[in-house]
């Protein structure tokens, strides 16, 4: 069997993701404990062992050739199935010691993945846990490529990643609507509004692009309710700013029910709700079926299965 040599080595990949994610050669030494001098020479040593230009060099400014982009991409499978490696190796070792990286969606990392990390640090205190929270969309991409082991989102998977992942629902998340302590409807004591009354009221909200306010509109627009006929006020660009302006009685605003359990213990805005409209979203658990599951994994998995069946009962 004829055993080929392989043109480059595993710190050459580890320098093009670098160079990749910091569009810098002296940023990218500096992340890798290297000389920039040492960094350049790699990098022209594994393009004339490629024969291939993979990093563009003009008006000082760096960018990856269309065979770096190519290649990138099999570096970055390259290094995480390395990384997997050790981590299995250690799970041998070391029995139920390990470490986990978990993504989450913003408004779960924000409010519901902080309690759930916690009960599982308590649990298992021997585990490194890493966090990731960004878009739905982010977050899914890095568990595809092996950068995140496990995560929860409330958005909608792209459909160009679905196929690469295991999608499992987790539990419902229902937006709620809050309005001020000061508004008529809470001094009234009034517990419900019907559609006609949405129309009366100041909304604060998210920017158009998010994630969030996309699915309340959507929601709401299957249920008949003309969103654009909405009077909205202010557009913020966190969930926590929107709490605050409400508090303030600045408008009213629907947010998960998960981001108020404070706002409620404190008294600080008032619920309502809309006749015969509940409006709720299905948290997901994406995995990569691809991946070699931990024991760190398997711990984490049943905590949150057990987290689900805890809430259905």
């Amino acid at each position: 069997m004829i055993q080929m040599t392989l043109p480059f080595t595993l710190q050459q990949l580890r320098i093009i993701k670098a160079i990749a994610s910091e569009n810098s050669f002296t940023k990218a030494a500096e992340i890798l404990f290297i000389s920039q001098p040492s960094l350049s020479k790699q990098v022209k040593l594994l393009e004339n062992r490629l024969g291939i230009l993979l990093i563009n060099r003009e008006n000082n400014k760096i960018s990856l050739t269309e065979g770096g982009k190519l290649f990138l991409q099999y570096a970055e499978r390259v290094l995480a199935l390395c990384e997997e490696s050790c981590r299995a190796l250690n799970d041998l070792k070391n029995g139920d010691r390990g470490s986990l990286t978990v993504g989450a969606s913003q408004t779960i990392g924000t409010y519901l993945m902080p309690r759930v990390l916690a009960l599982f640090a308590q649990h298992y205190p021997q585990i490194n846990l890493k966090v990731q929270v960004d878009s739905t969309r982010f977050i899914a991409k890095n568990v595809v490529n092996r950068d995140i082991d496990i995560a929860v989102v409330g958005g909608d998977v792209p459909e160009d990643l679905k196929k690469y992942l295991e999608i499992e629902s987790f539990v419902e998340d229902e937006l709620t609507l809050i309005i001020p302590k000061s508004h008529p409807f809470a001094t009234k004591n009034k517990k419900s509004i019907n559609k006609e009354d949405l129309y009366h009221l100041n909304f604060i909200t998210l920017n158009p692009n998010s994630t969030i306010r996309k699915f309340i509109d959507n929601i709401l627009i299957q249920n008949n309710i003309e969103t654009k006929q909405f009077n909205i006020i202010m557009q913020l660009n966190s969930i926590e700013a929107i709490k605050t302006a409400v508090s303030l009685g600045l408008g009213a605003a629907f947010v998960s029910s998960s981001a108020i359990e404070k706002e409620i213990e404190l008294e600080t805005i008032e619920i309502i709700s809309i006749e015969n409209i509940k409006i709720t979203r299905t948290l997901s658990i994406i995995t990569n079926p691809e991946c070699y599951h931990s024991k760190a994994f398997e711990f984490f998995y049943n905590e949150l299965r057990s987290l689900k069946t805890n809430s259905t009962d």
